[in-house]
């Protein structure tokens, strides 16, 4: 049986990029900073939040361009980067922010994230998954007790993330999903990096890119 957690979704940003706030009575935990971050910094600031960690999926800057905000409101946080991703945060042509005219330059890790690591929210443990070739470190963020895994832009509802950027690769993704995505129970709730929500199950029978 599933241990409950409190998870609020708030798109961000031009290219409506998710972030996830998830919480219990321990811990409050960040998945992805995106751009225009205000709202985000709000509900946190309105629900009395106090984050002690933001876990970044990957490095794009549509992910990334919130952490300097996000910093300077919470100076405690731990932004926690992909091993793989960590030269992303301080690169606009890296990170991609620059064709965007963006030029995105985030704060440094705090914690360098590998897959294998777990972070604890009180009693709950979340896996680090290896869900790179979106980008070459990419990562998901897996709570067996809660049934969730944050999955970034690794799987959607219906899709896959692209792989055509420099860092990317499709055979790696395709093997990354089947391997530690779709080896998650059915009742896996994800939560993607842009759109809605889905779960393992659904996207097990009916995503197209998986069959």
């Amino acid at each position: 049986m599933s241990q409950p957690v409190n998870i609020k979704t708030i798109p961000v940003g031009p290219l409506e990029t998710n972030c996830h706030v998830i919480w219990n009575e321990s811990d409050c935990f960040l998945f992805d900073a995106g751009w225009q971050s205000p709202k985000l910094v709000q509900f946190l600031k309105d629900k009395s939040l106090v984050p002690s960690h933001v876990f970044c999926t990957h490095g794009h800057g549509d992910h990334i361009g919130g952490l300097k905000d996000i910093k300077a409101n919470f100076p405690q946080i731990h932004i926690c980067c992909p091993a793989g991703d960590i030269a992303m945060l301080s690169d606009p042509y890296l990170n991609f922010s620059a064709s965007m005219m963006l030029n995105v330059v985030a704060p440094a890790a705090d914690i360098v994230v590998k897959p294998g690591d777990i972070f604890k929210m009180g009693s709950l443990e979340w896996l680090v998954l290896d869900t790179s070739g979106h980008t070459a470190g990419g990562v998901s963020y897996y709570c067996r007790q809660a049934d969730v895994v944050v999955g970034g832009d690794a799987l959607f509802a219906g899709s896959v993330g692209r792989c055509d950027l420099p860092g990317g690769s499709y055979d790696r993704l395709m093997e990354n999903i089947h391997k530690n995505l779709l080896s998650l129970p059915d009742e896996t709730v994800v939560l993607c990096g842009h759109g809605p929500q889905t779960t393992i199950g659904i996207e097990r029978k009916s995503n197209p890119y998986l069959n």
